[in-house]
């Protein structure tokens, strides 16, 4: 057609005009010269002048009419004259009444690429194109933040729930809610205050015990503990134990109690005491394992893990946990490229300078200098001394910062979602009122609820159909 010779299933042929082609979108008729759509071969309209039979014209339009020579297109007609003008001008002009995403949308379908959108619209166009995806993000970020919650706060009244059936069921969960919400009574805000205060004395003894001003020898000039200090050790694991033995003793399920993270903290904050006393007794029995003190005193260390309780009272170090869980990608990404970058530089330093510096004469010698350049520490205690070694370290510096700030952001931007996602879960869990039992679940909407998991799926469903060429040539096909 339009000059070629259309040959029908029956075996006719028909001429069409050379001239012009019909087309009609969504009931807009328009007749367009195929010169001026031959201007621009790659778009849809120019790729009918190609088309010599009927299955190839139904690959590109919804319809066609034989006997009217009419091509048929199932779009918006509001739209098309934006189209109409880009043949005629060879420019795509954007108003600003105009959705963005359904412009982009009628484009892409047309085949024309975004690059013909004229200087005078291009700028606002993609800064627009941005907001909205920023937008998009934003509400699915929104979507995700309240999903997670209605599904932790489900959890959180199915363990409620599990009371009712057991053996002084009420009081137990009073005792469980008073230990694991911090903030939901009086009596919970003491004992939370009270914890913090004991884990915060705790570190403090520990750091203060390696000061030479407060160590102390006995008579045979060996090392010894502050007896001050040991009984605040002491009376630190008998709170971090009590706290332990009264939350397993209320748990509503014994079985999963060490599969929360909180739990695990809690029992490895007094295991190396418990280790330590062991092997001291196992010592002093056996003269022969002598060895165990080393390892009593590396346990002694692994007291430091008790700052991580303070994760149970804290909001933003539970949603830096949450963070770190979920941006394993990202923080793989920053740890790819600051490797990358390490190899690289400490490459150059080495061929610059081997011959000048002594700190700086083998390979993984110059990867600590590389390292803490690119990490834009700077310790200084290795330099470059020639002019060559001095703008490899420049351009290792500048490189680290633009290494470390693009994946910062995206895990800055995950903090953000799961820390306003605490925050109202938390809020939820503390206007929760068991008194009389659970009889329904407050403050969740299951339909709501539902309606997330739905539009979620969908979501995902239309990024997949997007993002596959396969996917998105059928859609044309079926309209």
């Amino acid at each position: 057609m339009t000059g070629h010779v259309l040959r029908e299933p029956g075996g006719g042929t028909r001429v069409d005009d050379a001239a012009a082609i019909r087309i009609n979108v969504g009931g807009f008729k328009k007749r367009l010269q195929s010169d001026t759509l031959s201007r621009f071969p790659e778009t849809r309209l120019a790729r009918l002048l190609q088309c010599r039979s009927k299955e190839s014209i139904l690959e590109l339009c919804d319809d066609y009419d034989d006997t009217e020579k009419e091509f048929y297109f199932d779009r918006n007609p509001t739209l098309f004259p934006y189209v109409l003008n880009f043949y005629n001008t060879g420019r795509l002009h954007v108003m600003a009444e105009l959705c963005i995403f359904s412009f982009s949308q009628e484009i892409e379908y047309w085949g024309i690429n975004e690059f013909f959108i004229d200087s005078c619209c291009s700028s606002a166009y993609h800064c627009r194109k941005m907001d909205q995806g920023r937008e998009d993000w934003d509400e699915r970020s929104d979507e995700g933040s309240t999903t997670s919650s209605f599904d932790e706060l489900l959890e959180f009244y199915n363990d409620a729930s599990k009371f009712d059936k057991q053996l002084f069921g009420s009081t137990r969960r009073r005792i469980w809610l008073m230990l694991d919400n911090p903030g939901y009574s009086v009596a919970s805000r003491i004992i939370s205050i009270l914890s913090i205060l004991v884990v915060l004395g705790s570190i403090a003894t520990m750091c203060m015990n390696s000061m030479s001003e407060f160590s102390l020898t006995d008579s045979e000039g060996r090392p010894m503990e502050d007896p001050r200090f040991e009984t605040v050790e002491h009376f630190g694991i008998g709170w971090f134990t009590l706290e332990l033995v009264a939350r397993f003793a209320v748990a509503p399920d014994l079985l999963h109690f060490f599969e929360h993270p909180l739990n695990v903290i809690d029992l490895v904050s007094i295991l190396p005491f418990y280790l330590t006393l062991l092997i001291n007794l196992v010592v002093e029995s056996s003269p022969a394992l002598a060895n165990l003190g080393r390892v009593a005193q590396v346990l002694r260390l692994m007291r430091i893990f008790r700052i991580l309780k303070l994760a149970r009272h804290s909001t933003g170090l539970r949603s830096l946990g949450a963070t770190l869980r979920n941006s394993y990608k990202e923080v793989g990404l920053l740890l790819l490229y600051l490797a990358v970058g390490v190899s690289f530089f400490s490459v150059m330093a080495y061929t610059v300078e081997k011959e000048d510096s002594e700190d700086l004469s083998t390979i993984p010698a110059c990867w600590w200098w590389a390292t803490v350049s690119m990490t834009t520490v700077g310790y200084g205690d290795v330099v470059p001394g020639s002019i060559a070694g001095k703008l490899t370290a420049s351009a290792c510096i500048l490189a680290g910062i633009l290494v470390v700030v693009l994946p910062i952001t995206l895990i800055f931007n995950k903090f953000s979602l799961f820390y306003k996602r605490q925050k109202q879960l938390e809020i939820a869990m503390r206007s929760c009122d068991f008194d009389e039992g659970i009889k329904e679940v407050p403050s969740v909407n299951l339909r709501n609820y539902y309606a997330h998991k739905v539009k979620s799926l969908m979501a995902s469903l239309s990024n997949m159909s997007r993002s596959s060429p396969s996917e998105h040539s059928l859609n044309e096909s079926i309209h």
